[in-house]
């Protein structure tokens, strides 16, 4: 079913670098590490660049065996970045993890919106902020790295005409996180998400990282 991109994106030694690492010391434990998801995960193209940063994030390089890409979500996502189209994050801690540098994006959080719609129907605050942000999605890069409620409110909206640009989808735990997941594989949205219960933050956060450093080289060049 997944419909990966072909665009290509491989990085080498020479060529790599990280927005975040502020010091030379943390740019050479980075780099280290891309080195080692390199040479373990192969590096034939974007969508290797995801599963390579996403590996690196969790300390786990069988991550990369479980990412899905469907939709062309690294065009999707570069396309919308280079419009400067709003993300919209499920949780702050995503919001915050979200590099600042190497994109005119604005980056808000669904919990700033919703409290009056979750405290009248009794539904999740992040989906409830989903709910009210509404059209405002529309071209909009959605990470939820936390809540699978939020994910699938978004899902439904999807189902009644809202068209997020990309959607970065890994919730994690056992209750309706893999579900969730499946639910947006199926979706004609482009979208990048894991399987599994497996998910969280840095996972999300990682992906959409590595996007917003692969548009920096573009833009930059």
């Amino acid at each position: 079913m997944s419909r990966e991109s072909s665009l290509q994106g491989a990085t080498g030694e020479s060529t790599y670098i990280d927005l975040g690492a502020t010091t030379p010391e943390a740019y050479r434990i980075s780099s280290t590490s891309r080195r080692l998801a390199r040479e373990i995960i192969g590096d034939a193209g974007i969508e290797d660049r995801i599963r390579q940063r996403c590996s690196v994030a969790v300390g786990d390089f069988a991550m990369a065996g479980l990412m899905r890409f469907v939709n062309s979500p690294a065009e999707a996502g570069l396309n919308a970045l280079a419009k400067g189209a709003p993300i919209f994050t499920d949780i702050r801690m995503v919001q915050t993890g979200i590099q600042k540098k190497g994109h005119n994006s604005e980056i808000t959080c669904a919990l700033d919106f919703g409290a009056s719609i979750a405290e009248r129907y009794g539904i999740t605050r992040t989906s409830a902020g989903f709910q009210e942000l509404g059209d405002r999605l529309n071209g909009s890069i959605v990470v939820i790295g936390n809540a699978p409620s939020a994910l699938l409110k978004i899902i439904d909206m999807i189902s009644h005409g809202v068209r997020p640009a990309l959607i970065i989808g890994t919730p994690v735990g056992f209750v309706n996180a893999k579900e969730s997941k499946e639910a947006l594989r199926e979706v004609d949205i482009p979208s990048i998400s894991n399987e599994g219960t497996r998910g969280g933050t840095p996972i999300a956060v990682a992906a959409l990282n590595e996007l917003i450093t692969i548009y920096s080289e573009g833009a930059d060049a």
